[in-house]
């Protein structure tokens, strides 16, 4: 069974997401698992978050994962390692 591509997406309106790739088609893109990577802390570029992960966890507000999100206007999408994602997922989930 293929592995799902795990990747950050950057939207013109809604934001930054970290999710594993459902579909891309032109400039929509499909993320299941996703989380929207509201504030990051540890990383001084998604390019280096991707890379790395956050250094400083406690210090990222990621709210709870969606089952799905359709991002109409995606304009970046970077690959991510295996470690940055694990930093990722142990990010806790910000409430407000």
């Amino acid at each position: 069974m293929k592995k799902s591509r795990y990747v950050i997406v950057r939207a013109r309106s809604a934001g930054v997401f970290a999710g594993e790739l459902v579909s891309k088609k032109g400039s929509e893109v499909v993320l299941k698992d996703a989380r929207r990577l509201w504030y990051w802390s540890g990383a001084a570029s998604l390019s280096q978050l991707a890379m790395e992960g956050v250094k400083n966890p406690s210090g990222c507000k990621f709210p709870c994962k969606v089952d799905l999100v359709e991002l109409t206007e995606a304009f970046e999408i970077l690959d991510v390692r295996s470690v940055a994602r694990e930093s990722i997922e142990k990010v806790p989930v910000w409430q407000k």
